[in-house]
């Protein structure tokens, strides 16, 4: 996929794309210092990682600014896409110390309005989200554990999960209540994005 494949199935603005394509432009300069991505998933970046970060904000009704908390941002994936794209107010949580600076500087170059938290997720003080995300970061019910301080009675998950993601779902449903809803994901036919509310809990 290239950007305009992406700017085509997502209608991002040309001023939108250039911002991603600066990002995506940083990424692959730092790529070569420290390991932000998987190494074979740059020659499809705009699909493995904007695209499928990007498709999160179409999943929530934009009728109000949100709080958004993504959990072990990493490079970025996909709270930074999420700011870029303008969804609301986010927070990237990532405790790892280079990759918060490249997340610093990539904010810097594409004017994302986010905040950087670069701490544990264990303590981050309660942020009252919105919605809460987490890519590729640790199972299911270690994700709903670690989101609980921030969690409100109208938090909304939404979590992309791969090939395990019902088995996941399983053990998680043993200790918390759960409202799910299954998205099928643009990006990978054996994925699929939890969006999910936590009723209650043991």
């Amino acid at each position: 996929m290239t950007r305009e494949d992406f700017a085509a199935a997502t209608g991002v603005s040309r001023e939108t794309l250039d911002r991603l394509t600066a990002y995506a432009d940083l990424l692959a300069k730092w790529q070569a210092k420290i390991n932000l991505v998987g190494p074979a998933t740059l020659p499809d970046l705009w699909r493995r990682h904007m695209l499928d970060s990007a498709q999160l904000a179409t999943l929530i009704e934009p009728a109000k600014p949100r709080r958004w908390v993504d959990l072990g941002s990493g490079a970025g994936f996909p709270g930074l896409v999420l700011g870029i794209l303008g969804v609301g107010e986010v927070h990237l949580v990532e405790s790892d110390q280079r990759k918060c600076a490249f997340l610093r500087e990539a904010a810097r170059i594409t004017g994302a309005e986010v905040k950087i938290h670069a701490l544990r997720i264990e303590t981050l003080a309660p942020l009252e989200a919105d919605v809460i995300t987490a890519r590729a970061l640790a199972p299911l019910e270690k994700l709903l554990d670690w989101a609980a301080p921030h969690r409100t009675a109208h938090t909304i998950h939404l979590i992309p999960k791969g090939k395990e993601a019902e088995a996941e779902l399983t053990q998680a449903a043993r200790r918390y209540t759960l409202d799910v809803k299954r998205h099928e994901s643009r990006t990978d036919n054996s994925a699929t994005i939890f969006q999910i509310r936590v009723t209650d809990h043991d």
